[in-house]
């Protein structure tokens, strides 16, 4: 039996290209000094003495510049290729970072907030288009998966660091430590992956996948602005994670910045561990749309376990994992759901698209958890954010009863690649 799972285990790793590989490789370094967001708001309101509110709108100031970021970056990648977007991106990010240490004010502070998500956030579509282009259709899940077992190996490092870093040095260092792994990734990505023409893989499109027309323009794709729509709710709930929740563990449950930080890497040291191969079990058995329905349900479940059983550390720790188990089993599948949408000659615009929606989440999500729990007290949020989660649940199996074959393999829009 052991070996069996280990074959499995091992299973779910192969089939990746150098590149996808060396991709995952960059996130690593990147995500390892991921110490700013996550205490951002216990920064602003335990340090800097501002209000929720206050913080919430520094906040949305991210993902105002999220936005921008993304969209400058889909038209980028599609001009001058990933490869120069996502180098620049990374360099320029780490230099920000470390100036943003530096910043006093409340408004310099969201200006330069703003400025940092913006240099950022142009990395998303470049590396979106990029593994695409490194990945086959087969495999495009478990490539997105690797990258996101690479992001989160650096998350369950990241946080757990800078909440030592904070309580023993000061704040100072974590924007010295995550700007300085921003250009150390900036590096690696130079020296591991030369400038080289785009390859045009056999497995890099599927125009053979039927006679489904292209849309050209992601704007008018209204089946795909329709997926948007129900991506941004499942974002707002889910990225309290990074806003609401170090405040709530900070004040309501009493934890202090290297509990915070060990609580959240259990999240990233999770998914390192299990998502590959729950990916490689669960993509062949159930569809991406019920999968996804499943996922955030229990997304939204997570937040109403401190309704139910109280504030205690146990419930926190039972609030990260249950958020992990939705996490896995809805945020990759959205990504490669997305993918699904494009082709070669749209990829940077429809990915762009896709992660201005999530920018739009960091916008809406922060401020909307912070002023819900200045206003009305968390109990009233996580309320809400169960509330959202049966509405994307409904809007996700509604388009999956509206699709072909929605529960063998989704043919979201013939697949066009």
């Amino acid at each position: 039996m052991a070996s069996k799972i280990l074959t499995h285990y091992l299973n779910s790793f192969r089939g990746f290209s150098r590149e996808a590989w060396l991709l995952s490789a960059v996130m690593l370094i990147n995500r390892s000094g991921t110490m700013v967001i996550p205490f951002m708001t216990v920064y602003l309101t335990q340090v800097k003495g501002y209000s929720l509110g206050q913080a919430g709108w520094v906040m949305s100031a991210f993902g105002a510049g999220s936005v921008l970021g993304a969209y400058l970056g889909g038209q980028l990648t599609d001009r001058i290729g990933f490869y120069q977007v996502q180098f620049w991106s990374l360099l320029l990010s780490g230099l920000a970072l470390i100036g943003l240490g530096y910043t006093e004010s409340i408004w310099a502070f969201g200006a330069m907030v703003f400025l940092v998500s913006t240099i950022a956030d142009a990395f998303r579509p470049a590396n979106f288009a990029a593994l695409a282009t490194y990945s086959r259709p087969e495999n495009r899940t478990r490539a997105m998966g690797l990258l996101r077992m690479a992001v989160n190996l650096g998350w369950a490092v990241g946080p757990a660091v800078g909440g030592l870093l904070a309580a023993s040095v000061g704040y100072k260092a974590l924007f010295w430590a995550d700007g300085l792994t921003c250009i150390g990734a900036a590096i690696f990505f130079r020296l591991a992956l030369p400038v080289r023409k785009r390859p045009q893989e056999a497995g890099a499109g599927n125009q053979a996948a039927g006679p489904a027309p292209v849309v050209s323009s992601a704007y008018r794709d209204g089946r795909y602005l329709a997926f948007l729509l129900l991506v941004l709710l499942n974002g707002i709930a889910f990225m309290q994670l990074f806003s609401t929740i170090p405040v709530f563990f900070k004040q309501e449950i009493a934890l202090d910045e290297a509990q915070i930080g060990r609580l959240m890497a259990i999240n990233g040291l999770l998914i390192a561990l299990v998502e590959m191969p729950l990916i490689y079990v669960v993509e062949h058995r159930f569809g991406k749309w019920q999968i996804v329905s499943i996922g955030t349900l229990i997304i939204g479940f997570s937040y109403l376990l401190f309704n139910i059983f109280g504030l205690f550390w146990a419930v926190a720790f039972a609030c990260m994992l249950s958020l992990t188990i939705g996490e896995m089993l809805s945020l990759p599948f959205i990504a490669t759901m997305a993918i699904d949408f494009t082709n070669d000659r749209n990829r940077g615009q429809y990915m762009a698209l896709f992660t201005m929606t999530y920018s739009v989440s960091h916008i809406l999500s922060p401020n909307l958890g912070l002023q819900v729990a200045d206003h009305f007290g968390f109990s009233t949020l996580w309320y809400l954010l169960m509330g959202f989660c049966v509405l994307v649940w409904f809007g996700f199996r509604r388009m999956a009863a509206a699709a072909r074959q929605p529960e063998v393999e989704p043919a979201l829009v013939g697949e066009r690649e």
